[in-house]
């Protein structure tokens, strides 16, 4: 063997040393140190339990590093976890995605060491029994374009911060015990309309007419007890997808409203809405409808999807008839 061969060889078993030792080394010390601490708080679970500080930490399950080594992304879910969410999650300063789901639990309020995660994008604390208020600071987080919390016991009154963040997409409320009314800054976000889930709450008062000049892609206000008027959701020139206001006390003259023809799922069950369906509505390509426990009256509109769905949908009116109920006298 030449020495120029020996060379080579010792060069490459060093290279492959060195690259191998750097390796174990990518992810940042301190994002290292923070994710055991979380770690530890969480009371070591099951799902993360192979976290072992020898290993680069960008390797670990439920962590996802950037290009720069540090960390991104955080998804701890599905386990059996009975602690608080940890406040060294606002110590991981690049975070982008923040996941605590299906962690019944897991309570206490929303850490407001979120609040330091200043690049966070995607912000889900679903499935749980976090309690306390929606926190105002979330306000804060100009990046967000995604926040779920819903299927929680969170209570009090939506911040109208929330209507401030320039980039959101997505507003999942749902499933809480939240109070009061809607806030009048939702008819202002300053970005694109996020879709928008506020079911199953106990929100009152009456819909913001500023939401009327919003086109909503998918918004769901059902199950609360929110009353008045809430035609202006409705726009033949809106792209809505899904509309839903079941089980409120609206009161209102459907008459005149005109549907968008992209609305797919369309639920008005169970309110005080009043009038006759209009024939405009025959237009529409509809996989879910509801009308019933109303107080509508008059014919039903012949064609299109109206006739498709049984009399389920249509039931304890006022004086509806025509197919699917009994005929017209």
């Amino acid at each position: 063997m030449t020495k120029t061969t020996t060379l080579l060889l010792f060069l490459f078993s060093t290279l492959l040393l060195l690259t191998t030792s750097l390796s174990k080394n990518l992810c940042h010390k301190d994002d290292k140190n923070t994710l055991l601490k979380i770690k530890k708080s969480l009371n070591n679970p099951y799902n993360i339990i192979s976290w072992d500080p020898k290993d680069d930490c960008c390797t670990w399950i439920s962590v996802e590093c950037g290009d720069n080594h540090r960390v991104t992304s955080l998804d701890i879910s599905d386990d059996q976890i009975s602690a608080q969410i940890p406040p060294e999650v606002g110590d991981l300063p690049y975070l982008q995605t923040l996941i605590f789901r299906k962690l019944s639990n897991l309570t206490g309020p929303i850490q407001p060491t979120i609040a330091k995660l200043k690049y966070l994008r995607f912000l889900r604390l679903s499935w749980t029994n976090l309690t306390g208020p929606v926190p105002d600071f979330l306000g804060q987080l100009k990046d967000l374009e995604y926040i779920d919390l819903s299927y929680n016991d969170l209570s009090g009154s939506i911040p109208s911060s929330l209507a401030l963040l320039p980039k959101l997409g997505y507003l999942e409320l749902s499933r809480n015990k939240l109070t009061g009314p809607i806030p009048e800054s939702f008819g202002s976000f300053p970005g694109e309309v996020p879709d928008l889930f506020l079911s199953h709450n106990k929100l009152t008062g009456s819909i913001p007419k500023s939401l009327g000049k919003l086109d909503f892609y998918r918004i769901d206000l059902s199950r609360n007890k929110l009353k008045g008027d809430a035609s202006m959701l409705f726009g033949a020139n809106k792209k809505t997808w899904i509309i839903d206001i079941s089980r409120n006390m609206f009161q209102f003259d459907i008459s005149k409203v005109k549907v968008a023809k992209t609305v797919n799922h369309l639920d008005l069950n169970h309110n005080g809405i009043t009038g006759s369906i209009p024939v405009q509505w025959t237009q529409l390509s509809l996989q879910t409808f509801n009308v019933s426990y109303n107080r509508l009256c008059g014919p039903i509109p012949k064609g299109g999807d109206l006739q498709r769905f049984d009399a389920y949908a249509y039931l304890h009116n006022k004086c509806l008839c025509g197919a699917p109920l009994q005929s017209c006298k």
